[in-house]
């Protein structure tokens, strides 16, 4: 049956950030539902941000299309030309290799949900311009600016 039944995908709160950067990202909570649907092109996660959470480090993708749905409660969107609020039933997207960096803060009071839906084909680097950090895709792990591993 294609409708999903959310409380059967497991919610975590894991990130592969190494530190000092995983610390804004622990009260962000989400579900994969696209992999734990089946979807191989598509990656859909349900994320609900606790007060205070990021929905990750300011970050831009090579190879990667992004596109975000507010579900509930309210988010501010920081990117290279400032901030906006997004309420239930904004969207906002990130094209592929545009350096646009980009995240979510929950600055309100009650925790927000969106959904973050990105394709998955030839993912290429995420590049993270506020800290010393990107994402190989290459060596399959996190590395300083210069190309050193954490």
């Amino acid at each position: 049956m294609p409708k999903i039944d959310l409380d059967s995908i497991e919610q975590t709160n894991r990130t592969s950030y190494p530190a000092p950067y995983a610390e804004q990202v622990a009260d962000r909570w989400f579900r994969r539902i696209g992999k734990a649907s089946g979807l191989t092109e598509i990656g859909v996660s349900h994320v609900v941000l606790q007060p205070g959470a990021w929905s990750s480090q300011r970050h831009w993708h090579e190879g990667t299309d992004e596109f975000v749905v507010m579900l509930d409660g309210e988010a501010v969107l920081v990117e290279n030309e400032g901030e906006t609020v997004l309420r239930p039933g904004d969207m906002a997207v990130f094209p592929k290799d545009v350096a646009n960096g980009h995240h979510l803060i929950n600055r309100s009071d009650r925790p927000c949900a969106f959904l973050a839906i990105d394709n998955q084909r030839d993912p290429g680097d995420c590049h993270y311009p506020d800290i010393d950090l990107d994402l190989s895709i290459e060596k399959r792990a996190f590395t300083h600016k210069d190309g050193t591993a954490y």
